[in-house]
């Protein structure tokens, strides 16, 4: 279930409420979008991927994301640490939603 730090008060009886709260903050579709299409992804490797993304802004996404169980974190302790991001199962059944709408934005325009 979708948890996040959204309003406390969503209505109830809208299950796509939820979701759609989820997906607007600034960049979150597009971190989605990229983890889809390039598969599990390193942290600096998503920065460049995202362009005009802060790394601040990219952590706190990945950090939403990842404790809402849409994105899991993979972290090894080298020098540098290595740390990566993909989606998870759950991630995965949204990614099949998020292309549906992807197939109407592009017929749209």
């Amino acid at each position: 279930m979708i948890q996040g730090n959204h309003d406390a008060a969503i209505p109830k009886g809208c299950p796509l409420d939820q979701v759609f709260r989820l997906l607007s903050g600034e960049w979150t579709t597009h971190i989605l979008w990229v983890l889809s299409n390039n598969g599990p992804t390193r942290h600096g490797e998503l920065r460049r991927l995202v362009d005009g993304i802060s790394s601040k802004v990219l952590t706190d996404r990945l950090r939403m994301l990842e404790a809402e169980g849409i994105v899991f974190r993979d972290y090894e302790p080298t020098v540098p640490p290595k740390v990566t991001y993909g989606l998870t199962e759950q991630g995965t059944e949204l990614d099949q939603a998020l292309r549906a709408i992807e197939d109407v934005a592009k017929h749209w325009q």
